[in-house]
């Protein structure tokens, strides 16, 4: 069996019985997630500017969007899919190194409206999409990771497998949808290494190529079964050749979905144990930043590499700012949507604070990636006093996870501006109760 055919039983039980309470539910925190990310991302200039490259294909189609506009399922996965990832706002499971929200509740939203699919039907869909993601993303690896934006590659097979599912596509069907996703998976780091817009679209396009994996396959199109572990295929073009022999070992029975990281900060969260542990030594020292000579910073090597500007000029360059968002952090208290202001981009207290930092790779703590996001902080007082902190997890990961509270407040905070607030508390309760209405009338 090819590792593309390996998540056929599970699929086909999925259809057939009821997945278990905790499951649904958190496929439920997923979608209040996945909403809370989409409608800062809305108003990014990349998805207005892609919004209009569109503008020709949308007031046709079964979909709706957030905007009301109408659209076909594979323009709507599209532009939810990079509007769900462009704040810098959505979910991750740790272990793929992967945003699995933005492309594969995109796909999952777009062929649910497409056919008037009820909401049990939606919650399945995505917890195929990111069950079968999430384990492709484990094997292809931290070798995958180097160079890979994880989001666009493996996001193209949650997209693929939660569409499959919600247009009824047989265990084959499904196999082959994987199949032509991973000859559609793209998207390089190397986009996001300068001040661009591509990131964003990196999601979009995975939602709208798993999409039409799955369509495709539905249709008759075949793809190479053994495109991922082949001699030439995915895992050694794009990863060290991993092992997929234990691809589907512990599917249906652990859940990943159950064990996802929701952002607790607005930013690049590989900076984010750093946040937490230089707010935590703050506070411990009792000081004000105007007390603070030196902070040093020691954490895994794709925060540095990722997270790598030193002399942010941008609001992207800012997001991807270990030294920015930790001053920035310290001087007011969290990280949120106005820390990318003008204005705050360029406080001379934050700045000063970033003067007097420094960030290496710790090798241990890098050993401990991808599973654990650790970061060590030392801060150094005016007065020579020093304290050092060890953050091993960042809040919002499975060990310090966000309440059903925290997601709600979350959405409420981030849709409230968009779309006012009494229309976000009522997107927030249809999504709680999603399982029994139509998909169709979930958007406000």
């Amino acid at each position: 069996m090819y590792a593309t055919e390996v998540f056929g039983t599970f699929f086909s039980t999925v259809k057939a019985k009821p997945l278990p309470d905790a499951v649904l539910h958190h496929a439920k925190r997923a979608l209040i997630d996945w909403h809370a990310a989409l409608f800062p991302g809305l108003g990014t200039e990349a998805v207005q500017r892609l919004q209009s490259v569109l503008e020709d294909e949308l007031g046709r189609g079964n979909v709706t969007l957030p905007t009301g506009q109408q659209a076909t399922a594979r323009v709507a996965a599209l532009l939810n899919g990079a509007a769900a990832h462009a704040a810098e706002i959505d979910d991750s499971f740790r272990d793929a190194m992967y945003h699995p929200g933005a492309p594969t509740i995109a796909a999952a939203i777009a062929a649910a409206q497409d056919v008037g699919a009820i909401g049990e039907m939606l919650l399945k869909g995505i917890v195929v999409g990111y069950e079968v993601s999430t384990r492709i993303g484990v094997v292809l690896g931290r070798a995958h990771y180097r160079y890979w934006h994880s989001t666009a590659t493996v996001g193209t097979f949650g997209a693929a497998a939660a569409a499959a599912f919600i247009y009824g596509a047989s265990e084959a069907q499904l196999a082959h949808a994987l199949a032509t996703a991973a000859t559609f998976a793209a998207g390089l780091q190397q986009a996001f290494r300068m001040d661009s817009m591509s990131k964003a679209l990196h999601a979009g396009r995975a939602a709208e190529g798993g999409l039409l994996a799955a369509r495709a396959a539905i249709a008759g199109i075949t793809g190479s079964l053994d495109v991922l572990d082949g001699e030439t295929g995915m895992g050694k073009a794009m990863s060290d050749g991993p092992d997929w022999g234990a691809l589907a070992a512990t599917l249906g029975q652990d859940f990943h979905i159950c064990r996802l990281t929701f952002k607790n900060h607005i930013g690049c969260g590989h900076t984010f144990a750093a946040i937490d542990g230089a707010l935590a030594l703050k506070a411990r020292l009792g000081v004000d930043t105007t007390q603070i000579r030196r902070i040093h910073v020691a954490t895994y090597r794709p925060a540095l590499d990722i997270a790598c500007y030193l002399n942010p000029q941008t609001e992207n360059e800012a997001k991807f700012s270990l030294k920015y968002i930790v001053a920035t952090a310290l001087v007011h208290g969290r990280v949120r949507l106005s820390a990318y202001t003008a204005e705050r981009l360029w406080d001379d207290e934050t700045r000063r604070l970033m003067d007097g930092m420094t960030v290496v790779v710790d090798p241990e703590i890098d050993g401990w990636f991808p599973g654990k996001r650790a970061a060590r902080v030392e801060i150094e007082t005016v007065d020579g006093a020093r304290a050092d902190h060890l953050q091993p997890n960042r809040k919002g990961d499975p060990e310090e996870p966000l309440s059903d509270a925290d997601l709600d407040g979350k959405l409420m905070e981030l849709a409230s501006p968009v779309v006012g607030a009494e229309a976000a508390r009522r997107l927030a309760d249809r999504i709680w109760h999603v399982e029994s209405g139509p998909v169709g009338k979930l958007f406000v």
